[in-house]
């Protein structure tokens, strides 16, 4: 928990922690963060469409996530009247023979980027992550937005991603202490694979 969490927000993520893999309501900004249904996938890609655009697919976390479906547990939309207004799915990766997971992507839609959505999606993800029994999670992004959460380059320092990547955007988090410890070595995708017998819109990976 971050220190400077709305007191409204901490209250409901002690909730989620003592009962289980409950929903999380901030009262003032009133939305609700629940796990991703099947019914969720084409409202999600449109949001991931407006948020980045096709440029999502060029990504190098990308390579980690394609054909491949995201870890079991750990996808989740934030709703607002019945709407989709932001999500957050987790991914299996191995890293230096060292399983753990990969954030991302998380977007928010841009008329409700002030109303704490995305720290609540990241907050509730990482909870439910260490739930699962997960031991550590890793992500490329803004590195002072992401160390209000614990993030930081020193975990990732001796892992490679594969392909480009700004070192000071290559972060990680231990969700249990020296679960990285000694990782390094090239970072690959350890998730499920997508099934050919899958419905189309099931393959997507971001």
């Amino acid at each position: 928990m971050v220190s400077h969490t709305l007191p409204a927000l901490a209250a409901a993520i002690a909730s989620v922690a003592n009962s289980g893999f409950g929903l999380m309501r901030p009262g003032s900004a009133g939305f609700r963060v629940r796990d991703e249904r099947p019914r969720d996938v084409e409202a999600r890609e449109a949001l991931l469409d407006r948020g980045f655009g096709p440029a999502r697919f060029t990504k190098t976390s990308e390579r980690l996530r394609e054909g491949r479906l995201p870890a079991e547990g750990l996808s989740f939309v934030a709703v607002c009247g019945g709407a989709i207004v932001g999500t957050l799915r987790f991914w299996s990766i191995e890293a230096g023979r060292h399983p753990s997971l990969l954030l991302g992507p998380l977007a928010v839609e841009s008329a409700y980027r002030s109303a704490g959505i995305g720290r609540a999606l990241i907050e509730h993800g990482l909870k439910r992550a260490g739930k699962l029994g997960h031991g550590s999670v890793m992500l490329v992004g803004d590195a002072p937005y992401y160390a209000r959460f614990g993030f930081s380059a020193a975990p990732v320092s001796r892992l490679v991603l594969p392909g480009p990547v700004d070192p000071a955007r290559f972060l990680g988090l231990e969700l249990v202490p020296g679960a990285l410890a000694g990782a390094s070595g090239r970072v690959v995708g350890a998730g499920l694979l997508v099934s050919r017998r899958e419905p189309e819109p099931l393959r997507l990976a971001a």
